[in-house]
C-alpha cells in the first residue's frame, strides 16, 4: 500500500540519500566478510566526522534520539552532585529533546520560538535562566542558525551550558563557524531524510576529554572498558578489585551502539555532505524568492542556512483556510507535515500534557507554527523547475 501510494506523489517528502555509490561501497566492503558490529570503521567515522565538524570528539550512536539522551545524561554525571534541576528546553523540536530531559529527572522550562530562525528566543531565554539551570538545550531547525554573540556571553558570563541539537542542521554556520561546535557538546541525526543518512545513526560532538568519556561508556551499557582513557579504566579497576575489569558498569547504561555498516555508509556520505548542502540551499532560496509574501511568511534568516526543508507559514490563517490549504496539497500530491518536525509544540502532545497536569503556558510564535506552519520536502536532486511549479500551486491558493 505504502509502495503504490509513493508512486502517486507528485511530491514526496523525503528522497532516497543512498545512491548506487553507496550501495557499491557496502557490497565491497561486505565482501571482505568483516567484523559487523563496532569496530575500526566506527573509529574512522568518527575521526572524520570531528575533522569535517570541527571539534576533538565524536561519539557515533544509533540515533540522533539515542545522542540527545546521553548528553543529557552525561551532563548530569559531569555536573556532579549540584542543586542545578532545570534545563532550558525548546518546545518546537523533535520529542526526543524533551524526552531526554524529563528522563534524566531535570524538569524543562520552556521558551516561544522566533519565526525567522525557528529557535527559542534569547530573551526569553535569558529571562528565564536562574541558579536552577544547568544548561540550554538550543535546538537548530530546519536548517536554521539559533545562536547569536549575546546569548553566548551571557551563558559563559553565568557559567551555564550549552547543548546543542542540530539534528536537522547539519553544516548550519553562526559567523562562518559551524552549529555544534559553540557549547560543552551537540547532538546530530543520520535518519534517512536528513542532509546525509548512515540508515538510523547519529552523532555526539565535544571538545570536553571528561565529557567524551562519559559518553563513550553510556553509549555501551555504562561499561568501564569502552573509556578510550587508560586512567579511567584503572580507576574503577583499582577501586573495585574485585569485579571482572572487563565487566565494570559505573553507571546504569543502555547499548546505543551503531554498526559498522552505518559507519561505512557515514564515511562515504559525508564526502558528498557540503554538496548536498549547497544543492539545498540554492533550492530553498529559488523557493522562498517564488511564493507570494503576501500569503506566506517569509521574512526567514538566511545567514548560515543549511536547509532541510521547505518551511510554509500561512499569513491571515485561520482553520478554513488551513483545511483548503491542506486539501489542495493532498489533490495534487505534494507531501507535507504540519506543525514543524516532531507534532509541533510539545506541550500540546499527551504525553507531555500528562507531566504539566493543565498548567498553562503560553507561546504565541509556536503555537502559530503549530496551527498554521507547514514544511515540505527538499532534497538535492530536486529540480527548479518542479520548485516552481510547486510555487505556481501554492500562490494559486486564497
Amino acid at each position: 500500500m505504502i509502495e503504490k501510494l509513493s508512486k502517486k506523489l507528485n511530491h514526496p517528502l523525503m528522497s532516497n540519500n543512498i545512491d548506487k555509490d553507496d550501495r557499491n561501497v557496502l557490497i565491497s566492503f561486505l565482501k571482505k566478510n568483516p567484523r559487523l558490529t563496532a569496530s575500526k570503521k566506527v573509529l574512522e567515522f568518527e575521526k572524520k566526522w570531528s575533522k569535517w565538524l570541527g571539534t576533538k570528539y565524536s561519539i557515533f550512536v544509533n540515533s540522533g534520539s539515542s545522542a540527545n539522551f546521553i548528553t543529557i545524561r552525561a551532563l548530569k554525571l559531569y555536573l556532579g552532585n549540584n542543586k542545578k534541576s532545570e534545563i532550558i528546553t525548546p518546545p518546537l523540536a523533535w520529542n526526543s529533546d524533551v524526552v531526554s530531559v524529563l528522563e534524566n529527572s531535570y524538569e524543562p522550562i520552556f521558551c516561544d520560538v522566533q519565526l525567522s530562525n525557528l529557535a527559542m528566543d534569547k530573551n526569553e531565554i535569558i529571562k528565564k535562566l536562574n541558579k536552577k539551570t544547568a544548561a540550554v538545550f538550543l535546538s537548530h531547525i530546519q536548517g536554521f542558525n539559533g545562536l547569536d554573540d549575546q546569548l553566548i556571553k551571557f551563558l559563559k558570563k553565568k557559567n551555564i551550558y550549552l547543548i546543542e541539537d542540530v539534528c536537522e542542521s547539519h553544516g548550519a554556520k553562526y559567523k562562518n563557524k559551524k552549529c555544534g561546535t559553540f557549547g560543552l557538546a551537540s547532538n546530530f541525526s543520520f535518519y534517512y531524510a536528513h542532509h546525509m543518512t548512515t540508515i538510523e545513526g547519529g552523532m555526539i560532538s565535544t571538545n570536553n576529554k571528561k565529557f567524551y568519556d562519559l559518553c563513550c561508556m553510556l553509549r555501551a551499557h555504562g561499561l568501564v572498558r569502552e573509556s578510550k582513557f587508560k586512567a579511567t579504566r584503572n580507576f574503577y579497576k583499582k577501586k573495585f578489585k574485585n569485579l571482572n575489569e572487563e565487566f565494570i558498569f559505573f553507571e546504569n547504561g543502555f547499548n546505543m551502539r551503531s554498526t559498522e555498516i552505518n559507519a561505512v555508509l557515514g564515511i562515504n556520505q559525508l564526502k558528498k555532505l557540503d554538496r548536498n548542502i549547497k544543492l539545498r540551499n540554492r533550492n530553498f532560496k529559488f523557493f522562498i524568492n517564488n511564493i507570494d509574501k503576501k500569503k506566506y511568511f517569509t521574512n526567514f534568516d538566511l545567514a548560515g542556512i543549511s536547509n532541510y526543508a521547505f518551511p510554509i507559514f500561512l499569513n491571515n490563517a485561520n482553520i478554513k483556510k488551513r483545511d483548503k490549504f491542506e486539501k489542495i496539497l493532498k489533490r495534487n500530491f505534494i507531501e507535507f507535515r504540519r506543525g514543524n518536525a516532531g507534532g509541533g509544540n510539545q506541550l500540546r502532545q499527551p504525553y507531555l500534557r500528562k507531566i504539566l497536569k493543565g498548567k498553562k503556558i503560553i507561546l504565541k510564535n509556536t503555537d502559530y507554527i503549530h496551527n498554521y506552519g507547514y514544511y515540505i520536502g527538499n532534497y538535492p536532486e530536486l529540480k527548479l523547475s518542479k520548485i516552481k511549479k510547486i510555487c505556481e500551486i501554492l500562490n494559486s491558493i486564497n
